[in-house]
């Protein structure tokens, strides 16, 4: 069972207000979505990637990718690429897999933030479980967190007024 008392003790300690949701199990951001009710969009999901010989978590929107090439340009890095399975064991022993909180800083990981999710007043994200997420405004997730802001998350398809 995945814990969430570092999370939540975490974000009661820097008095951020937040609201804990329980839904069916959802193993993909999209089926969080479905399950709360809330639009892909203001789903955060965490993404571990490997930048040259750091883990760095990326935190994007649910309907979007990770773009490495835009994240490779950004560090001037010689690799990039998303963490294995083993990987995401290891560094997020108290999560279920995959369930990870977009607070790197817990696991001693810097975190990487797409800008697209600054244009939102609040956003929805895992709480070490596929059953529970968190609501919180993203304002008070950037003071905390103190994520590195830029541009490497993309939609996963080329909408048709994208041409």
């Amino acid at each position: 069972m995945a814990k969430m008392t570092n999370l939540l003790r975490y974000l009661d300690d820097n008095s951020v207000e937040y609201k804990l949701m329980e839904h069916l199990p959802a193993f993909s951001a999209h089926e969080t979505a479905v399950a709360t009710h809330v639009p892909e969009r203001e789903i955060a999901k965490a993404i571990l990637v490997r930048i040259d010989e750091k883990f760095w978590m990326s935190v994007l929107r649910a309907d979007h990718r990770v773009n490495t090439q835009a994240i490779k340009r950004m560090f001037s890095a010689r690799n990039v690429h998303l963490a294995h399975e083993e990987d995401l064991e290891s560094l997020f022993p108290d999560c279920e897999l995959g369930a990870m909180p977009p607070f790197g800083k817990l696991y001693g990981l810097p975190i990487l933030v797409d800008d697209s999710l600054t244009e939102d007043e609040e956003i929805v994200f895992n709480a070490c479980s596929h059953t529970k997420v968190v609501r919180m405004k993203f304002s008070d997730f950037k003071k905390v967190a103190k994520p590195l802001i830029g541009k490497f998350a993309e939609p996963p398809y080329k909408r048709e007024e994208d041409w």
